[in-house]
Formats: C-alpha cells, structure tokens, sequence
C-alpha cells in the first residue's frame, strides 16, 4: 500500500482493550487490527453490494 494517512481515532478504553487483546491472539500490532477489521469490513460491504446488485436491489 502506498503511503498510509495517519489520524487521531477516538476509542472507548472497552473497546481499545478488547481490540488490544484481539491483536495479540493473532500476532499483530493494535493499529495493524484495526487496520485488518476495516479492511475485512470493506471487503464484506462490497460483497453485499454485489449481492445486491444482482438481485436487484439497488
């Protein structure tokens, strides 16, 4: 990936704790998790997308 942007994120210490731990169950830094998440988050809006689409819809 071409250069990343970086942000302020805002998270609830709950939820960052949660996602603390997540990462470290799958070996990967907690920015790199939420990374994973968005993207895999991403992937399934465009799969529902498509699925839409075809079934028309839209």
């Amino acid at each position: 990936m071409a250069g990343k942007k970086a942000f302020a994120l805002r998270l609830s210490p709950e939820i960052l704790k949660e996602i603390e731990t997540w990462a470290a169950e799958e070996f990967r830094s907690t920015n790199g998790q939420i990374e994973y998440i968005l993207y895999e988050a991403l992937k399934a809006r465009k799969r529902n997308a498509k699925k839409n689409k075809a079934e028309g819809d839209t």
